[in-house]
């Protein structure tokens, strides 16, 4: 069984069923990194939820990124920056924006002092904590309910302050990963 981590990955590069999702990159007015900053850079170790062991590794490197099993191969391809995969910072977080047609979806990436990493998003598969969740966010701004195909999108539009207002009220949550190299 792959980690949350794994999973989220997953979704953002195939797009679950229900996501969170936005007009442009995120957030709004701040400028594009046109390369990951070294300091980011490295190998990520993941652990399984169920009984702890190691599993996959996420291998950051200038351009992008790319994970790789237990047996060192290369599994679910690769995000490289481009019109499609931007990547920004602000205000201690690195926002991973990933097209999906015409809607960005957003992943975030803080980094802990020791070095690892937490891997964040907002997680709306439940339908309870989806209603919660987006009743929460509509008092600050506008949800727009978007269907495409069997995807279902909920567009906002925040401010650079809105965004970070959702992320210290605990909107966005995930996993941690370690740095091994």
């Amino acid at each position: 069984m792959r980690t949350t981590l794994l999973i989220l990955f997953w979704a953002a590069l195939l797009i679950s069923c229900k996501e969170v999702s936005f007009k442009t990159p995120q957030p709004a007015g701040i400028k594009a990194l046109r390369e990951i900053p070294p300091s980011l850079q490295g190998h990520y170790l993941s652990y399984d939820e169920v009984n702890g062991e190691e599993s996959d590794t996420l291998i950051i490197e200038s351009w992008g990124y790319h994970f790789k099993d237990k047996k060192d191969v290369d599994w679910l391809g690769r995000g490289h920056l481009s019109d499609s995969l931007v990547v920004k910072f602000y205000k201690n977080y690195y926002f991973v924006n990933f097209k999906s047609g015409d809607q960005w979806v957003l992943r975030l990436i803080r980094q802990k002092a020791y070095g690892g990493i937490e891997f964040l998003s907002i997680d709306i598969q439940d339908d309870t904590k989806r209603r919660e969740i987006l009743k929460k966010i509509s008092k600050e701004t506008a949800v727009r309910e978007i269907h495409r195909g069997e995807d279902t999108f909920y567009q906002i539009t925040p401010t650079p302050d809105q965004l970070m207002k959702f992320i210290d009220k605990g909107f966005f949550s995930g996993s941690e990963l370690s740095k091994i190299q």
